[in-house]
Order: structure tokens, then C-alpha cells, then sequence
């Protein structure tokens, strides 16, 4: 009897339990998407605004790209323009105005008035004077209004002075020259008072005067085409990474 008791009430205690489960399954349903039509517009809507969002945020940052990209160009480009207008200053084939003094070679009046007769300038002294102008940090030089470069010629020709073929045969003779700024200018008239090239001239019975300093002082461009001698192009195997 005690067995029959047992066993019975495992058994409603296994049919309990499934009944229960049963329950709590009925109890909780699926979860289904309930909204409409419209509300589902919607939503597809927001997403197609925020994916057009997202494109021009793209573009935007795609148009900042590209334009930094053509101002790194341009930049470029002006370097180069800045860089190459330097080296035509420092070849001397531009145009420069700064601070500098004249310098002006003039024959001695009180011999010409004694009847002494005054010879051509000396193409000797006036490179002394201008190994001496250079010596004390002159920047750019013209005699005569030719422009001194570094292949210049001073020389004499059929016992004519020539500078770059041109002739230095009219007095007065006037020599610019431009240093770096005012008291640079200032400190190469002090030292040019005193020159002892300068002195040398009266040998020929010519004279040096030597202006004060100025700020606008314009020392013009070369004018002949220079000319390049014993260059070789240098090839990438011999001469380094290209």
C-alpha cells in the first residue's frame, strides 16, 4: 500500500510540474513588431537622413583634403617662385634697392687747372677698391651702372678700362653699393673714410668721394647672358639617389 502511495505521488508531483511549465509558456509570449506601416516609414526615413548625413561628412572632409592638397601645391610652387627670385638676387640678375653709399671717381680739378692732363682710370686700382668694398661686407656693387657679378672682367682693353666690355672712360664714374642694412651701410662709409685704395687714385690725379649713406640706393640687373664653362651633368648612378 505504502508503495502505491509513493509511486502516485511522484507521478502527480511530474504532472504538477508540467502543468506549471505549461503555464509560465502561455504566460509569456513571443515578442513580435508590433508597429504599423507608417511608423516602419519612418524609421526608414530617419536612416536615409542620417546616411545622407554621413555622405556629406564625407565630401566635406574629401573637398578639405583636396583643397589642402592644392595649397600644399601652391605653396610649393611659391617656395620654388621665392627661392629662384633669391638666387637671381644673389647671381645679380635682378633689380635690388637698400641701404648703401655712392662712391664717385672724378679727376683732380685743382691738375686740371695747372694744365695737368688726366690719364684713364687704372683697371689695378679700381679692383683693389673693390676687393676692398667686398672686404668690408658690401653686398652688391655696379660701376658705371654695370652690375658686378662674380664672373665679371675688369680689364684693360687697348688702354681703355673695360668692365664687362663696357668702357669706363667718362668722368665722374659712379659706384654704388648696397650692405645688408642701415648700420651696415653706416659702418662700410666709416671704414671707406679711410681707404687706402682710395687714396691710390690721386696717383692718376683722380679723386674717390664718398656720400653719406643712404636708404634707397638701386643698383640694376645684369644685362649680359652668363655664361657657364667646365659644367658636366651630373648622372643619378654617379652623383647620388635622384
Amino acid at each position: 500500500m505504502d508503495k502505491k502511495w509513493m509511486s502516485f505521488t511522484f507521478i502527480t508531483i511530474i504532472v504538477g510540474f508540467m502543468l506549471a511549465l505549461q503555464f509560465n509558456t502561455v504566460q509569456e509570449p513571443i515578442v513580435r513588431d508590433t508597429r504599423d506601416t507608417w511608423q516602419l516609414r519612418e524609421d526608414l526615413e530617419k536612416e536615409k537622413d542620417i546616411q545622407v548625413q554621413l555622405l556629406r561628412e564625407i565630401r566635406s572632409q574629401e573637398d578639405i583634403l583636396s583643397q589642402y592638397e592644392s595649397e600644399r601645391e601652391q605653396s610649393r610652387e611659391l617656395a620654388l617662385r621665392d627661392t629662384l627670385e633669391e638666387l637671381k638676387k644673389e647671381a645679380g640678375l635682378s633689380k635690388i634697392e637698400g641701404f648703401g653709399i655712392i662712391l664717385t671717381i672724378e679727376p683732380v680739378y685743382e691738375d686740371l687747372l695747372m694744365g695737368t692732363e688726366v690719364t684713364t682710370l687704372s683697371p689695378d686700382l679700381l679692383k683693389r677698391l673693390l676687393n676692398e668694398l667686398n672686404m668690408y661686407d658690401a653686398l652688391h656693387v655696379s660701376i658705371g651702372g654695370q652690375r658686378v657679378i662674380n664672373t665679371t672682367v675688369i680689364r684693360d682693353i687697348n688702354g681703355e678700362t673695360k668692365i664687362n666690355g663696357y668702357s669706363l672712360n667718362d668722368f665722374p664714374i659712379e659706384i654704388k653699393v648696397i650692405a645688408e642694412n642701415r648700420q651696415a651701410a653706416e659702418k662700410l662709409y666709416n671704414r671707406m673714410q679711410v681707404s687706402k685704395s682710395a687714396e691710390e687714385f690721386f696717383i692718376d690725379n683722380l679723386r674717390v668721394k664718398i656720400a653719406k649713406p643712404e636708404s634707397a640706393i638701386t643698383i640694376p640687373a645684369y644685362e649680359d647672358s652668363i655664361r657657364i664653362r667646365d659644367l658636366e651633368l651630373v648622372e643619378p648612378d654617379k652623383g647620388g639617389k635622384s
